[in-house]
């Protein structure tokens, strides 16, 4: 007889569906999603969307728990030291929400989470960076339960990846993409402080440029569709697929969910059945051109199309006249009232979005309008003459009775119960009331005797309006035998005692012990090193490039190539999986050769130096450090110095300077990276955008990777107390036009 091993499927993953309001979260739960991913109104990805007020959120954190679903925060953006105080709050705040987990990206969130809020599941964000199993090891490390993963990831290398790690992997599924690497672009910052790790991105990307050899859409990627990759996606054992869109409206969230729902649900012979009627419903999403984005080689390569505009949408018209009071067009498609547009200028550049209220057919009010009909949308937002009419959404049920009917959160209380055989007591850990008691008379249980699990799933119905069952514990002192109607009277004459007892506000805030215990800690938080009278500058160099001005300088290199002159190993910001090998190989080399002071971008890195004897450890751009937290985090793997993050202004800097707990240094002068990205991009050299921003684009063969710099030269002066950092290579001492980025401004 011959033994057959049959093949089995991990379990299906998990699909993750975004709500940037509570609409969206509704019509995410009616479609089918096991969970939705939202953030409140501050220190989010989306700070630009509509988002969720505390109170709305713990209802919807309710409602999905009642459907047995599940509700991640965003608060997934970089924090500067003077609001740590308010991320404190915040953060005490979702503890009493309960969601369950939080996304994070800012190393001092999670570990003011960890340390103050431990109730407060963490799962890493993409913009973390995480590209290989060097950076999983040290995500566990930070204590992370899930990770999403770099999305320039191909589905080889997350493959790869899932071998090495019992954390869950999260990975995007659909939707827009970045054109850069997660957490690594300063586009948008860098033309005027709307910064998109700080949730304000005003998508440069998506923007027209101009070079000699043309004109294009250099940066703008088509959207991402992985229907096809589903299968595969849960062969390598996924936990969960998310869907990206924070910022669309219900009726793409329902289309969106409904399709992959549909897909994730159907037996593997009906898959290919499926595909065309999964298509056909994402098509109603009104998005870009679709692709499989970074997870194949061929797709990365012809990801972006120079000659596609970077708008979204269906082209339903080009905008023929403006009025005051809206505009006019002949449509190429139906319109509709209640249909969401927007007016897209010919440069690129971002247009207003707009629900259509009320329109003019052939001059005639009306509430749809056909191809080839003469249309007049009223508005009162500028529109450019000549603008692309996008449709980008289409007209969706009204939920606001439905927001309005979810019940509000009710004051959870703590009980500790302990039975025996005489007697049931317990007592309210979180509220100033006194224990209950009740006499008891129970006989040994032959079978089935009550358990804690018994009691919990009782007291969890509080027959109050008020009242809910919060954390629960219970000992069960032997083998009784309780009868259910006498278990239901004990529960019924508690909450009854309760609520003749206690008032909702006089129940405390387990959240209020974490945030005293940060505010103590905060506030004798402390530089904890002297500095040395003279502190040495570190210059970044190239092969046969510019040399130090100070021959006493720190000479750093990259680890591919250090010479006999080098003193300091820099690191790369990234490492696919697939050459963590010769990375190592080069760090030992590099060790071996007497160098003792590593430069590391990636969170990765780290992990990569244990075990080589280093003297100094420093944590740099793009590896973001925005505040002390941040900073005492690093010193857990042996960093000794932190780089101010490009993006901060002086102000911050110096906050940061005066509060951490190790040195900070500034990078002084040079041309930073604003975008890295593995995609071809169809364009090289200078070019510049329509307000003559210059710019210019190289692609290293060596790593594979196209950088994106500025012609200006980013230059600031000396700060007290800090060390300073100077990079020539790609930039030299005599640049005739130089820049401060964000240094002497205010909007980051």
């Amino acid at each position: 007889m011959t033994n057959v091993k049959h093949h089995t499927l991990p379990p299906v993953p998990e699909l993750l569906a975004p709500a940037g309001s509570p609409a969206c979260a509704l019509a995410a739960f009616d479609a089918g999603a096991d969970a939705i991913y939202a953030g409140l109104a501050k220190f989010n990805a989306r700070e630009r969307g509509e988002n969720f007020t505390p109170e709305v959120m713990a209802q919807i954190v309710d409602y999905a728990h009642k459907l047995g679903r599940k509700v991640y925060i965003t608060l997934n953006t970089l924090v500067k030291e003077a609001e740590l105080p308010e991320v404190a709050e915040y953060l005490a705040q979702l503890s009493e929400i309960a969601p369950d987990a939080l996304l994070v990206q800012d190393l001092g969130i999670i570990r003011m989470a960890r340390e103050y809020f431990p109730s407060l599941t963490l799962h890493a964000s993409t913009q973390m960076g995480f590209q290989n199993s060097a950076g999983l090891k040290i995500a566990k490390e930070l204590g992370v339960t899930r990770v999403v993963l770099e999305r320039q990831m191909t589905i080889e290398e997350i493959a790869e990846v899932k071998k090495s790690t019992d954390l869950e992997l999260e990975v995007f599924i659909h939707g827009a993409l970045c054109a850069s690497l997660s957490g690594q672009c300063l586009f948008s910052s860098y033309l005027g402080g709307y910064s998109g790790n700080r949730g304000k991105c005003k998508q440069p990307c998506r923007r027209r440029y101009f070079s000699k050899n043309g004109n294009g859409f250099f940066f703008s990627p088509q959207d991402l569709c992985s229907i096809d990759m589903l299968p595969r996606l849960r062969e390598i054992g996924v936990a969960s697929l998310k869907i990206e869109g924070r910022l669309k409206q219900p009726d793409y969230v329902k289309q969106t969910v409904g399709a992959y729902r549909m897909l994730l649900d159907a037996p593997p012979e009906e898959f290919p059945k499926r595909i065309g009627e999964a298509r056909n419903m994402l098509s109603k999403g009104c998005g870009r051109k679709w692709s499989l984005g970074f997870f194949s080689k061929d797709s990365a390569r012809g990801l972006i199309q120079h000659d596609a505009l970077g708008a979204a949408g269906l082209l339903c018209g080009t905008v023929e006249a403006v009025r005051d009071n809206g505009f006019g067009l002949t449509a190429t498609k139906r319109l509709f009232l209640g249909d969401r547009v927007r007016v897209q200028p010919q440069s690129g550049d971002e247009g207003p979005a707009l629900t259509i209220t009320r329109m003019f057919v052939e001059n005639q009010p009306a509430r749809r309008a056909l191809p080839g009909e003469r249309v007049f949308i009223c508005c009162d937002k500028p529109v450019a003459e000549r603008g692309l009419v996008f449709k980008i959404g289409e007209s969706f049920s009204d939920y606001s009775g439905r927001i309005a009917a979810l019940p509000p959160r009710r004051a959870r209380l703590d009980l500790n119960v302990r039975l025996t055989a005489h007697e049931i007591a317990i007592d309210v850990t979180n509220a100033p009331v006194g224990n209950f008691f009740r006499p008891l008379n129970l006989a040994p249980a032959n079978s089935r005797p009550v358990s804690a699990e018994t009691l919990e799933a009782e007291f969890s119905a509080s027959d109050s309006d008020a009242f809910e069952l919060g954390n629960f514990t219970a000992a069960v002192e032997g083998s009784y035998f309780l009868p259910a109607s006498e278990l239901k009277a004990v529960r019924r004459e508690f909450w009854e005692y309760v609520k003749q007892n206690l008032k909702p506000e006089a129940v405390f805030h387990n959240s209020a012990t974490g945030l005293e215990q940060f505010r103590r800690f905060y506030l004798s938080l402390k530089p904890g090193y002297v500095l040395p009278e003279l502190l040495t500058e570190t210059v970044a160099l190239k092969p046969n490039g510019a040399e130090p001005a100070n021959r006493r300088a720190i000479r750093a290199t990259g680890v591919y190539d250090f010479n006999k002159l080098t003193n300091e190993a820099i690191l790369p910001e990234f490492c696919p999986e697939g050459k963590l090998g010769s990375l190592v190989r080069a760090i030992r080399a590099a060790a071996d050769a007497g160098i003792r002071r590593f430069r590391v971008t990636a969170l990765g890195d780290l992990a990569l130096l244990k075990g080589i004897e280093a003297d100094e450890i420093i944590a740099s751009a793009p590896l973001p450090v925005c505040n002390s937290m941040a900073a005492l985090e690093l010193t857990r793997f042996g960093v000794t110095r932190v780089m101010a993050h490009l993006e901060l202004e002086r102000g911050s800097v110096e906050a940061l300077r005066d509060k951490s707990v190790i040195p900070v240094e500034l990078y002084r002068l040079g041309r930073p990276v604003l975008l890295i990205t593995r995609a071809k991009i169809p364009a090289d050299g200078e070019f510049r955008d329509a307000r003559n921003n210059e710019f210019s684009i190289r692609y290293d063969h060596r790593d594979g990777m196209t950088r994106l710099y500025p012609v200006k030269v980013h230059s600031v002066p000396r700060l007290p107390g800090v060390y300073d950092y100077y990079d020539l290579t790609n930039a030299n001492w005599n640049a005739r036009e130089t820049g401060t980025f964000n240094f002497e401004a205010d909007w980051f």
